[in-house]
């Protein structure tokens, strides 16, 4: 089935000869859409840079949009406010000792000192980062989070995408950058494919930022390090392959810490969704098959998952009260989705969850008891206990651990350099986020990724602007938006009546109403007109399978790779829609 792709943004140079290579010109390419891409996209734009930015997938977010937790960052403005004492002393060392201390300690040491500039930066551009909790393996509460305690992917690849068309950045959608383009040692350019049109194109640059994400979605590449893993569910959405690990690697980069895989201990694995961390913060705790708790919960994920898959039937259950809930706005996306057991009390709750009901019911009375005493007896958990589990309805949720990060990737420095095989800096290139490796070690504390994401998507595009000078850069005024791809198939005749028709149908969240107008015959636009879906990943839907649609004039078109069920809805719905 043939697809139309749309290109956002702007195209500084382009040849459409048919048949031959697209070539493009910019200051520097940055492969990937994700929060790290976005981020150095935006960071480079705005010291006067020209940046196209290339993403694979048909929508951007890249597994920022899937984040849970928050942004660890100690010395905030905002943790000062709600008088947290916290310190980048502790911040750095909660980091090397989450992750074994084999981190890298100059890339640490930048990540930590340069947290709190990174929050203010964000708030700048829009995000809401107002509350902070605490995460596992950290001295002090210093998640940072949308208010309410709501999941903060979706808010900040909103915030970040936003930005990005703000500024009118150009952004390739559904490209795939293939290698690098390297002349006397200096890399100046990416070679891509056009996976909707199936063409080839090149980009001459100064500098390429390489933000394409870990490899936790491609078994046979993270199975080549762990064999132990394999068979388990991944939380990273299908673009995450280790593709530009693989590219660099190709260029001459050195990787480090491929073989430190992370597991999250809190995956429900029906629909493969992350429970953060956060949740326990808020005073949430496990129980096994049995009822029986087990562990601190705020231990580190690389513990707790050992622990889980020692339970009986290797899963367990996160429990909490309607306090809770009211406490985190997130709990609500649990509940849209279907993964919330819920008990008018604790008895109806072990029913549900086949426990023996006073089991369950002294596991809970325990745990109230070293809240309000101050101190766990049994497990010395330290941090989350500032709240008792006695509001109901109670609810459950079963958890096991799922492939979730790649501590291993591309060697870089602090400056976010790529290093080669002689420890020396690969001239014109960078990387920043979970392409790289050094940040975490051996493993990530929650809250480490979406903080090293900004950091260093930020200082990528600052050294590239450096390496190239400012007095050389192309700039980025006076540019226009790019021309969209053909709209309806010539070859195809009017078949349909003129009018404006609605449909719904269920989506991930709920309903989802289309609205198809026809014109001459021919489907003209078809828009969400209601939908509860997550914005990014439907965004894929919208640039990609809705133009298909038209162009194909029906609605039996291929579906969005990782908006698997928005696109069946929308498909559904348009089917009725033209069936009126």
């Amino acid at each position: 089935m043939k697809k139309i792709g749309i290109l956002f943004g702007i195209l500084v140079l382009c040849t459409t000869i048919f048949g031959e290579t697209k070539k493009y010109e910019t200051d520097i390419v940055i492969i990937g859409a994700g929060g790290a891409g976005m981020t150095a996209a935006i960071e480079a734009f705005d010291a006067g840079a020209n940046v196209i930015l290339l993403e694979k997938m048909a929508f951007p977010g890249g597994n920022t949009v899937r984040s849970k937790g928050g942004l660890n960052a100690a010395e905030t403005s905002t943790q000062k406010e709600m008088k947290i004492t916290d310190s980048v002393k502790d911040f750095y060392e909660d980091t090397m000792k989450g992750g074994k201390n084999i981190n890298d300690p100059e890339v640490v040491k930048y990540f930590t000192e340069n947290s709190a500039e990174t929050v203010e930066w964000l708030k700048g551009i829009g995000m809401d980062l107002n509350d902070v909790g605490a995460g596992a393996g950290a001295k002090n509460p210093r998640m940072h989070r949308p208010t309410g305690g709501i999941s903060i992917g979706g808010v900040l690849v909103k915030t970040l995408a936003g930005n990005v068309e703000k500024r009118n950045i150009t952004v390739l959608y559904r490209t795939e950058a293939q290698s690098l383009v390297i002349n006397d040692g200096k890399v100046e350019g990416v070679k891509a494919k056009d996976l909707v049109r199936n063409e080839d194109l090149e980009i001459s640059s100064k500098a390429v930022v390489i933000a394409t994400g870990g490899f936790a979605a491609n078994e046979e590449l993270y199975t080549k390090y762990r064999k132990d893993l394999k068979g388990f569910i991944t939380t990273n959405h299908p673009g995450a392959d280790g593709s530009g690990i693989v590219m660099a690697e190709k260029a001459g980069a050195e990787l480090v810490d491929m073989e430190y895989i992370q597991t999250n201990p809190t995956v429900e694995q029906s629909k493969a969704e992350v429970i953060s961390e956060s949740v326990r913060g808020n005073g949430a705790i496990f129980v096994n098959k049995k009822g029986v708790r087990f562990i601190s919960e705020m231990e580190t994920r690389d513990k707790l998952s050992a622990v889980i898959l020692e339970q009986p039937e290797e899963y367990v259950y996160i429990i909490f009260d309607q306090g809770l809930r009211e406490r985190m706005k997130a709990v609500e996306e649990m509940d849209q989705i279907g993964i919330l057991i819920t008990g008018k009390d604790l008895k109806e709750l072990a029913g549900k969850i086949s426990v023996e009901p006073k089991v369950l019911e002294d596991s809970v009375a325990k745990w109230n008891g070293y809240v309000k005493n101050g101190k766990d007896e049994e497990f010395g958990r330290t941090t989350g206990m500032k709240f008792v589990l006695e509001k109901g309805p109670f609810y459950a949720i079963p958890v096991a651990p799922g492939v979730h990060h790649t501590m291993g990737g591309i060697k870089i420095n602090s400056k976010t350099e790529v290093l080669g095989k002689d420890n020396k800096a690969i001239k014109g290139l960078y990387a920043a986020g979970e392409v790289t490796g050094g940040v975490h070690g051996a493993n990530r504390l929650g809250g480490n990724a979406v903080a090293d994401i900004i950091i260093f998507g930020r200082q990528a595009a600052k050294q590239s602007v450096e390496y190239i000078g400012k007095d050389k850069l192309m700039g980025n005024k006076n540019v226009g938006k790019s021309e969209t791809a053909v709209k309806v198939n010539p070859e195809l005749k009017a078949q349909y009546k003129d009018g404006t028709y609605k449909a719904t149908a269920k989506g991930h969240n709920g309903d989802i109403t289309v609205e198809v107008i026809v014109k001459d015959g021919f489907i003209d636009s078809i828009k969400a007109v209601e939908s509860k879906e997550t914005e990014m990943i439907f965004k894929g839907v919208e640039n990609e399978m809705i133009p298909a649609m038209i162009y194909n004039q029906t609605s039996d078109v291929d579906m969005v790779t990782g908006a698997t069920v928005s696109s069946r809805a929308v498909r559904s719905a348009v089917k009725k829609a033209l069936k009126n």
